[in-house]
């Protein structure tokens, strides 16, 4: 199984940096996950011009990694439990989950998506964002896979 995270988002800290390969590494065993990080002159230029312009171009960075079984966080998603979260693992192969910008998503970008969830109804920034969706990505592997990690 192969799961990929992509994020519109500046360099992260060391120390969250540590974070994310820490648990990149506890899901080794279970699966392949990488962390896409993207971010360049025509996202920051766009980002500039106001909220529309910023999600369009998320929107067209985002498209050619629109394969697979395909997930974005959003504010405005299901609410779901880690439990039903691990179940997102029985859907395929090749799992992408989308962090939004600094503005979100569109409407459209996210109906292209075969699911939208949220992490909470909290708004996080994105490296934050980022290191509870790989906990949750450990600990839904860790379900599946009957490891002791999650305890009811």
């Amino acid at each position: 199984m192969k799961i990929s995270v992509y994020s519109i988002e500046k360099c992260a800290s060391t120390s969250i940096k540590q974070l994310n390969s820490e648990f990149i590494k506890m899901c080794s065993k279970f699966a392949k996950v990488e962390e896409i990080t993207l971010f360049n002159a025509s996202i920051a230029q766009a980002q500039s011009k106001g909220a529309n312009a910023a999600k369009s171009t998320y929107s067209l960075i985002y498209e050619p990694y629109l394969k697979g079984y395909t997930i974005a966080l959003d504010e405005k998603g299901e609410e779901i439990t880690s439990m039903q979260f691990s179940t997102l693992f029985e859907n395929s192969a090749d799992i992408r989950f989308f962090i939004g910008g600094a503005y979100g998503f569109e409407e459209q970008f996210l109906h292209r998506t075969k699911r939208v969830i949220s992490l909470s109804r909290l708004t996080y920034a994105h490296k934050i964002a980022k290191v509870i969706l790989l906990e949750q990505i450990y600990r839904g592997l860790c379900i599946k896979n009957n490891h002791p990690y999650h305890k009811e």
